[in-house]
């Protein structure tokens, strides 16, 4: 069986909206988050290796990534790996993806849905802390979905954050560099992306005006968390299901911990989010920050996998 290979060219052909629309369509059809197979952790010489299987009936599929912390000091990137697309019905392997591009590709498009719910049409400040290829991808996800009128990019390194800012002029955005703890541009935000490695709060959460969006993505493991707890403690949370964050999000059980966060305070999950059932029973909540948390799950990658398949079918 000659199996097709679909690279990083193939994935990127579906762009953002095309993924976020895969992935909405997954929840709008009654796709349960909290069903979802949990993420397997395999600790090996390297990192840390992620097995991420998920099913539905028409396709299923399995992501096994690779975390390696040191490979971007060695010219490699962080994230690597592959998914095996299945059929759902026979098992039959229908196509092997490329696991980083589907992963750069799939993490911005999970945020952009949640921005599609939970931020208006125009953004008059996107603060952006990370430079990364996760701050690129959401920041194209982004612009896919509203008008933004300022991004202020936060990063360790100068010469990466100015080269984030120069893309971002580039696609027409007014765009600068931030200080170090971005404390100036994140009281001024509507919308804040938290796409670093950082295993410790990246900013004063108690700046975040009411009414503003905060999505992080950086962090997967108990132990880590890119916003603090005067945030989480503050804000209408939203996860992509309860299972996962409660499992492994580290921005919530942190808080959690330390008593100032249980996990009944989470408003719902994304499914709840699409549908409306959150800002339709709980309208009051969105008034004060609305912070999203994903940690990344299976039936992501099956969505937009099985998507991309369908693109690239001749």
């Amino acid at each position: 069986m000659n199996l097709p290979l679909l690279g990083a060219d193939d994935i990127e052909a579906l762009g953002p909206t095309g993924a976020l629309d895969a992935l909405e369509a997954a929840l709008s059809g009654g796709l349960d988050p909290e069903t979802s197979p949990a993420r397997h952790h395999v600790t090996v010489p390297g990192g840390e290796l992620l097995i991420m299987p998920a099913t539905t009936h028409q396709v299923t599929g399995v992501k096994i990534a690779g975390v390696a912390p040191d490979n971007p000091a060695r010219g490699l990137p962080r994230i690597t790996g592959s998914y095996l697309l299945l059929d759902g019905p026979t098992l039959l392997p229908l196509a092997l993806l490329d696991g980083a591009a589907l992963t750069t590709l799939r993490t911005p498009a999970v945020s952009a849905l949640a921005i599609r719910h939970l931020t208006p049409p125009v953004l008059h400040h996107l603060v952006l802390f990370g430079t990364g290829p996760q701050a690129y991808g959401h920041l194209a996800a982004v612009l896919a979905e509203r008008h933004v009128e300022r991004v202020t990019v936060v990063g360790r390194t100068p010469r990466r954050v100015a080269a984030l800012v120069e893309h971002a002029r580039q696609l027409g955005v007014d765009a600068r560099a931030g200080e170090a703890h971005g404390t100036e541009e994140v009281a001024t935000a509507d919308l804040v992306l938290c796409c670093t490695t950082s295993a410790t709060p990246l900013f004063d959460g108690t700046l975040v005006p009411d009414g503003a969006t905060v999505v992080a993505v950086g962090s997967h493991t108990p132990d880590a968390r890119e916003v603090d707890t005067a945030l989480v403690s503050r804000s209408t949370v939203i996860v992509e299901s309860r299972a996962a964050a409660l499992s492994e999000a580290g921005d919530l059980l942190i808080p959690m911990a330390e008593g100032a966060f249980s996990a009944e305070d989470i408003a719902g999950n994304l499914a709840d989010l699409v549908t409306g059932r959150i800002l339709g029973e709980k309208p009051a909540a969105f008034e004060r920050p609305r912070f999203f948390k994903s940690v990344g799950m299976g039936w992501e990658d099956l969505a937009v996998a099985a998507a991309v398949h369908r693109k690239s079918a001749p």
